[in-house]
């Protein structure tokens, strides 16, 4: 197996107003995530947050530690979620093994030293997605299945952001030390994401897109509300957002995508709104 992971640095947002389209793209895309039998990640410094893919499809992969980090095991400070989305697999924690089926997760504990990922059919290969933040201790893995998830209708065809909002690592469902995560499925006819747009200054988040036609794109919408900037992104691609600034999108089909937050405050409603109006 291989690991492979790039360290993305903090931009001040008086900076970022000067980047053009290669650079946006360097400092907050993530692409190439799922490589057949390989692990991928992309390691940020606004809230230490890692994202990253697994793809085993002929081997068992390992969640190594990376040189970044620091440490002798990947989770020995650091929480991990998982979220499968594309076929069923088995995650492994220090020995026990936990089946993921499409589009459920699993909330990994500090202190873990052994994680796996593996396919349950090799013809129809699990692909995980993660996200990782520093932790401060210890709390027990967790499976989220589809009947444990928070699930939440929103938005409406006429404003073309009809969704279905799954709440699969957050309070009341999974203890973590500042860890966030979840999945949106917008319904066929919408393509709005996070509109109106908000910001919350005291967490970052990132945004990785699936089920997305091959031939589609997402015009990914990012920066400070007054200065805004996008980003084109096509499926199975991430970005990270920093607290400075929105997070929304809109794609030429429907799509989902999971978002992780991490930050100083786990509370989901705690965001700073903003109208469509406010921005420019």
């Amino acid at each position: 197996m291989k690991t492979n992971y790039d360290r993305r640095r903090a931009c001040h947002p008086e900076d970022v107003k000067k980047y053009d389209t290669e650079r946006l793209r360097k400092e907050f895309l993530v692409q190439n995530l799922f490589v057949k039998d390989e692990v991928n990640m992309s390691f940020s410094q606004y809230e230490r947050f890692i994202l990253g893919g697994a793809f085993p499809v002929d081997e068992e992969l390992t969640l190594e530690s990376i040189e970044g980090i620091k440490s002798d095991y990947f989770c020995e400070r650091r929480e991990v979620g998982i979220i499968s989305i594309a076929g069923a697999g088995v995650i492994t924690v220090d020995g026990e093994e936990y089946t993921l089926q499409q589009k459920e997760a699993i909330y990994i504990g500090r202190t873990s030293k052994e994680v796996k990922f593996k396919s349950l059919v090799n013809t129809n290969p699990a692909k995980f997605y993660f996200g990782s933040t520093p932790a401060h201790k210890h709390y027990p893995t967790t499976l989220v299945n589809k009947d444990k998830a928070n699930i939440i209708e929103l938005g409406s065809l006429e404003t073309s952001n009809e969704r279905t909002i799954y709440q699969l690592i957050v309070p009341g469902i999974v203890e973590s030390c500042q860890l966030v995560m979840g999945l949106t499925e917008l319904h066929k006819g919408s393509v709005w994401n996070t509109m109106p747009p908000h910001t919350h200054d005291r967490r970052m988040e990132a945004y990785f897109y699936f089920e997305l036609p091959a031939d589609q794109v997402i015009l990914h919408l990012m920066g400070e509300p007054k200065e805004t900037r996008h980003i084109f992104m096509k499926n199975e691609e991430a970005v990270f957002s920093p607290e400075w600034g929105i997070h929304s999108a809109a794609g030429t089909s429907n799509y989902s995508f999971i978002w992780g937050m991490g930050g100083e405050n786990l509370d989901y409603t705690d965001m700073d709104h903003l109208k469509p109006s406010d921005l420019k």
